[in-house]
Order: C-alpha cells, then structure tokens, then sequence
C-alpha cells in the first residue's frame, strides 16, 4: 500500500485548522451586545487575534498528540532516538512566522486606534464641571455643589479618545463632564445643568465625555461600547463615541481605586431622541425645583439613624423604634 506524502498531510491539516479557527473567530459568543459605533472595529480586531489564537493553538496541541502518538515508546524497543541537533530552515520559520503576525496586528491596531479617534483626543474647551468631595470613606455630591461649575476654570482634554477621522473639527453634539470620586461616577450636563449619576444619553449623538478625578485615578468603561479611558487627577481626558442601539448598558471602574472599588459602577442608558428630550426637561424642572437633593451622600455624615433608616422595611421595625434604640443606647 502506497505511503501518503506528508506534504498531503500538511495540505489537508492546514485546510482543517484554517477551517476551524476562521469558524470559531467569527462565530464566539465572548463579547457583550455591540451598542455603539466603535465596537464593529473593535470586535473585529479581536475576531481577527481569536481566530490566530484558536490556529495557533490547533497546530500545537496538535502537533503534541501526534508526536505522542508516533514516537511513544514501544514494547522491547530499548534503543536510543535518533541524535538530530538543530533545524535552521524551522528555526526560521517558526521565528517569521511570529513577527509577521505581531507586525500585521501592530499596523491593524493603529488603523482600529485612529478610526476610533485615539490620535484626535484634544477637543472642543468648554467648562467642566466642580463636583464638591467631602471627607469620609463614602461619596458626597449635591446639585447645589453642581450648580458653582459655572465658576470652574476652563478644561481642554489633551489624551484619551477624540473624533474620529469622519467628525474631525467638528464639535460634539453633547458634552457631558464626568468626575470620578470613591467610590461613584457624577455626571453633569453643562448645557442644561443637570447633575445625574447615571448617564444619559440621546441614540445616534456624538457624545464627549470630559473625565477627571477627584482622589485616585479611576478607569471609566463601557463593555458594550468596547471603550474604556482612564480619569486622572489633575490631568483631563477625554472619551468620544456615539451610541447606536438604545438600552441601559453597566458603567464600570476598570482601575483599582480602593477598598469599595468593586461597588464603584453605574449605568449608561442610551434614549431615542425623544426619550432624552423627556428626561432632560424633566431632570431641569426637578433639579431647579430643589437644588439640594442630594446625588450622592457621604454615609460619614450621616447619623445612625440616618444610616439605617432605608433599611428598616426589611429589618421588619418602624423607624421611630430603630430611632428610640438608638437614643436608648
């Protein structure tokens, strides 16, 4: 019986493993829901290193099992293996084959980086906003804090995420300045002066974010939009993308803050046009109506009794006992 060539092996196995890894790049289900323009060049950046990966990973592990299986140690065979020393053809194979790959993901990379705006991050200066940060371990913010950001120095964000190469010198259709305090993301609007912690945003806007921080430095990200941008004290960044499919989508600090780092998280909720307009003119005739309600409270100054009184429900006491406890004690 005649011996099949090896070179047919490698043909067919190539055909397999090609196969294989271009089905499972394209069709994992690893990623969240894509909910804005960037997350396409994103996704399909990461498609393209998965699809690598599984190959790579295919012919070693292959590789391995058939080595295995060929050279084991059979029964009364005693002898030593053959003496080879060095392989310079494979030497430089499985060495160019590397830096061809590491190359072409470098260039792709930049390509995916400069559509998504990383090489325009300096924006359009405009006032940011002050959000007042008061001693303990908590969060503190009221929309009176909010309303003194009128009087803030001007900001114009040198790094981070800016227009893309399609709205390049182009203002952005909602500027919102973000600050981040442990452990709590506050956003304010400075169009409208509202000051929200969740933030709200119109479908199809291209929005900018103006990121600080007041403490340490913290990591604002967005899973479903695949961005993510650092906010530092003392030093603006800033975060532009537009969202395209409405929905309420988690906020998360990807940057060890502290000890409640873990609780540090919000949401984005994306509206349709009219939706936010709703929210807008709502938020603006509540926030006017009282100045003082509090966004985010510092538990530090808060009493006992304070503290514990949303709590009370589930503790199955009224709040005038839990309150005479306390006085008692």
């Amino acid at each position: 019986m005649q011996q099949i060539p090896v070179s047919l092996w490698t043909l067919v196995a190539g055909i397999v493993v090609t196969t294989i890894s271009i089905w499972i790049g394209q069709n994992h289900t690893l990623m969240p829901v894509q909910a804005s323009l960037q997350a396409p060049l994103v996704d399909g950046f990461f498609n393209v290193m998965f699809t690598i990966a599984i190959a790579l990973f295919l012919v070693v592990e292959g590789t391995i099992i058939v080595f295995l299986v060929k050279f084991r140690h059979r029964r009364g065979d005693d002898t030593d293996g053959l003496p080879i020393e060095g392989n310079v053809p494979l030497e430089i194979f499985w060495t160019a084959i590397p830096t061809v790959i590491v190359l072409g993901l470098g260039i792709y990379s930049v390509d995916v980086f400069n559509q998504m705006g990383g090489f325009e991050p300096a924006g359009h200066p405009h006032s940011a906003a002050h959000v007042a940060h008061k001693s303990g371990t908590a969060i503190a913010a009221t929309l009176s804090d909010a309303s003194e950001a009128t009087t803030a120095p001007i900001i114009a964000p040198t790094i981070g995420i800016g227009a893309s190469p399609q709205t390049l010198n182009k203002p952005a259709d909602l500027v919102v300045d973000v600050k981040g305090i442990q452990y709590a993301w506050i956003f304010n609007y400075p169009d409208s002066g509202i000051t929200s912690g969740e933030l709200h945003i119109p479908v199809g806007a291209d929005v900018q974010l103006n990121l600080s921080a007041q403490d340490v430095i913290h990591s604002f990200w967005v899973p479903n939009f695949r961005l993510k941008q650092d906010a530092l004290p003392g030093i603006p960044t800033e975060l532009r993308f537009v969202a395209t499919k409405p929905g309420t989508y988690p906020v998360v600090c990807a940057e060890l803050c502290g000890g409640y780092h873990g609780s540090m998280r919000t949401e984005v909720i994306v509206h349709t046009p009219e939706e936010y307009d709703s929210w807008r003119t709502e938020n603006q005739i509540a926030q006017q109506q009282n100045l003082n309600q509090v966004v985010a409270v510092n538990l530090a100054d808060l009493s006992t009794s304070e503290f514990l009184a949303p709590h009370t429900h589930e503790m199955g006491i009224s709040a005038a006992t839990l309150k005479s406890m306390v006085i008692g004690h």
